[in-house]
Parts: C-alpha cells; sequence; structure tokens
C-alpha cells in the first residue's frame, strides 16, 4: 500500500505548511501528494506551486471539480502540469453537488449525474489520446457545440500541445453505488471519501471485482497523539460540515453515504443540527465510533494495529491528511 499526502483546500489563505509538508512527505518515500477545492482556492494552481518545489513526488488532484471548467480545459491543466513536472501528475475528478454546482458555479446539476461524468471523461481522454479532433455528440459536453443558440461553425480541433502521455492516470471521486460502478469501468482508479476497511459493502458489489492495476485511493484523516477522542476533533468537524452543510437536506450525497454505513438516524440528526444553526452541536453528535473507523488516530501502537485492517482490504494508495511532520514519518515507518 502506498502513501499519499492530501492538503485539501485552502480555508482563509495560504497554509504556510503544505510545501514543507508535500517536501517531508517526498523525503519520507511518499508517492503523491494532492490539493483538492470547494468554492475558493483552487487545486491546479496550488499544485503547481507545490511541483515547482518538489522533483520526484507524484502530483494528483483529489478532487477537481467538473463543473468548474469545460473538460476540454481540464484536459489542458492536466496535461500542461504533467509536462512541467516530467510526467508526475494524475487527474482526480469529482461530481460534485447540487448545491455547490449551482450556489457557485452557476449551472445545472446533470439530472443525469452518470452520463454527464461518462461525457466529461470522454473527452479528456480524447484530449490526452491526441489520436483526432475532439468530436462528441453528448447530451451534457457536445464537441464542437450544436446548440440551438451557437453560430454553427465550431470546428473540431485537436490539442495544439502533445500530452507528455497519452495514459495520464484518471480518477473519480465516487458514492454511490452506480456511481463506483462506473468508475471502476470507465476510469483508471477510485477516490473513495469515508472508507471504512470493515464496511466495503456500502459501495457497492463492484469494489469486490476490481481489475488489475485499479487505483483505489481513500482520504483518511492519520495524527499520531496520546488521547483518541482528543485526536478525533477534527475528523468529527470535517464529517459535521460536510454531513451537515455540503448539500441540501433532501439531497446530500454524503449524509447518504453514512447513514448506508449504517449510521442512518445520527446523519439525518446531524443535517438538522448543522441546518438548523446549531453547528457545534452537530459535530458533537458525529459518533466516536465513525470518525474512528474513517480514520488512524491514536498512540503509534493502535496506528499500526488498524493499518493492518487497510492494507487487507482493496486499497492501494492511502492518501493520508495528516497535520504535522511527525505523523507522517511514523506512518512512513509503520508502512515500510
Amino acid at each position: 500500500m502506498r502513501l499519499g499526502l492530501a492538503l485539501g483546500y485552502w480555508g482563509r489563505g495560504p497554509s504556510p505548511d503544505h510545501v514543507p509538508l508535500a517536501q517531508e512527505a517526498e523525503r519520507l518515500g511518499y508517492d503523491s501528494v494532492w490539493t483538492a477545492e470547494s468554492w475558493g482556492s483552487d487545486a491546479f494552481t496550488a499544485l503547481t506551486w507545490i511541483a515547482a518545489q518538489t522533483s520526484t513526488i507524484k502530483l494528483g488532484t483529489a478532487v477537481a471539480q467538473m463543473a468548474a471548467r469545460s473538460p476540454t480545459t481540464t484536459a489542458m491543466h492536466a496535461l500542461t502540469l504533467d509536462h512541467l513536472s516530467g510526467g508526475r501528475m494524475m487527474l482526480g475528478l469529482g461530481l460534485s453537488g447540487p448545491q455547490v454546482v449551482e450556489g457557485w458555479y452557476g449551472r445545472p446539476f446533470p439530472k443525469s449525474p452518470l452520463t454527464a461524468t461518462r461525457e466529461y471523461v470522454d473527452v479528456v481522454r480524447q484530449v490526452l489520446r491526441r489520436e483526432a479532433p475532439v468530436e462528441l455528440d453528448g447530451r451534457f459536453h457536445s464537441h464542437p457545440y450544436r446548440g440551438p443558440d451557437g453560430t454553427g461553425i465550431g470546428k473540431a480541433l485537436k490539442s495544439i500541445t502533445h500530452p507528455l502521455r497519452s495514459d495520464l492516470p484518471v480518477l473519480l471521486g465516487a458514492e454511490g453505488p452506480k456511481n463506483v460502478a462506473q468508475t471502476i469501468r470507465i476510469a483508471d482508479g477510485w477516490l473513495p471519501l469515508y472508507w471504512s476497511p470493515s464496511r466495503p459493502d456500502a459501495y457497492g458489489d463492484a469494489v469486490r471485482d476490481l481489475p488489475p492495476g485499479f487505483l483505489v485511493a481513500p482520504l483518511a484523516r492519520v495524527q499520531v497523539c496520546d488521547d483518541v477522542s482528543e485526536g478525533l476533533l477534527p475528523v468529527k468537524a470535517m464529517l459535521g460540515f460536510y454531513i451537515g452543510g455540503m448539500g441540501h437536506a433532501a439531497r446530500n450525497f454524503h449524509a447518504d453515504l453514512m447513514a448506508r454505513m449504517g449510521y442512518e438516524e445520527e446523519a439525518r440528526r446531524i443535517q438538522e443540527l448543522f441546518l438548523g444553526g446549531h453547528r457545534e452541536e452537530a459535530v458533537l453528535a458525529v459518533p466516536d465510533a465513525f470518525a474512528d473507523e474513517i480514520s488512524l488516530v491514536g498512540p503509534r501502537e493502535r496506528i499500526a494495529e488498524r493499518l493492518e485492517l487497510w492494507r487487507k482490504g482493496p486499497v492501494t494508495d492511502l492518501l493520508v491528511l495528516a497535520p504535522d511532520p511527525h505523523t507522517l514519518r511514523v506512518l512512513a515507518e509503520l508502512n515500510s
């Protein structure tokens, strides 16, 4: 099982720790470093900054939001950074949800998310293969554009720049069983959210039969500390925000996933509290048991014991949300 460093997205401003953590992860032999985006900092610029100050560690987006860019624009970002970094780029994509897509990007959330994702990946693959001009008569992505409000003179184009790698890895963030099954069919890897090594069935039957070389790269908070309950608080804060605030009360993919993992009543309670303005109570309502099974928190010996569960399953890459260099070092030692 390889290790990756997940840096997430910025809060109020850029973190001064991100580049030093990425450099330390590279020194320790971590395989990859990953950035993300929500509705603030973007994933590609921060990743390029890290690429310029590292030399061997792979570079991934976990995730870049599809609604933020057309698929050709995303492919341009990926192939550009792949060239600049000497072939270290991995493209992680996610559809996000209606609240963000419509509220932040000002676009309609696709009525058929599976079709929209499939078309998006198709276009990205066409750009990277550069075998012919990009053409797709899609429901959500049309190249050239042929809509009634167009000029009708759009021309199918092929990238001027030759991509460094036609097989640049494409990974997808997917939560629902149908979305996960499609991800296994069309992508090179999967970025699970809230992975529990004891509950792989929560993502559907397709996880049991993965193709050779397919990447399974969940994100997990890791922290070496003496007090497990205290160490779980950042995990609970993240869960409270995502389950309570990252979506509408009637349509929240994160809450639905938590429910499928056996915590339906708790998930709805967290939503109710968060949307009612009781954010601290929502965080406290997150069960310690749920936060614990999707993270690696506690003394070194406890993490070492629980790490074995992660190694036994289909996980190929553990993307570590780690707050300090000491935790990075301990995990590298335990995984060697």
